[in-house]
């Protein structure tokens, strides 16, 4: 249990905030959610998008790793079960289940044939370089002819 400290203007100030701002935000219910996800982290370094979640002890065998339309998903789940019997009576049981589900759209589009996964120490890192088409491209400028 937590102590909240009381504040009676908390719910006052609240609705005259949401009063004020309505008429900027009238279709606030059609906006996706916000959500936030801890231990997963996506960069671009050099030429290749690099995703790294967090998955502590879950081996190779028991993650998957996909990606379709833009969208990466790593998912994983481990259990283990420890039985201690004395004379058909349970002593001691020890349960643990464990499991990482993470998805994400990549920032830029990728070359989906050269996507690597790998994990070590407990964080799966996957490695895909960036798309031709979504590199950005140099173009010359001339000068133009006199008309």
């Amino acid at each position: 249990m937590s102590i909240i400290r009381f504040d009676p203007f908390r719910n006052e100030f609240l609705s005259l905030r949401d009063q004020f701002m309505q008429p900027f935000f009238e279709d606030t219910e059609d906006w996706p959610a916000l959500t936030m996800t801890q231990g997963l982290n996506v960069y671009e370094q050099d030429d290749k998008i690099v995703v790294k979640a967090a998955a502590p002890g879950i081996p190779e065998d028991k993650l998957e790793v996909t990606y379709e339309d833009g969208m990466l998903h790593i998912k994983g789940s481990i259990e283990e079960t420890e039985e201690e019997k004395k004379k058909n009576k349970v002593v001691y049981r020890k349960q643990m289940i464990s499991s990482v589900d993470y998805t994400t759209h990549l920032p830029r589009p990728i070359n989906v044939d050269q996507l690597d996964a790998e994990i070590k120490d407990g964080v799966v890192t996957v490695t895909a370089p960036i798309a031709e088409e979504a590199k950005p491209k140099k173009i010359s400028v001339k000068k133009a002819l006199k008309s």
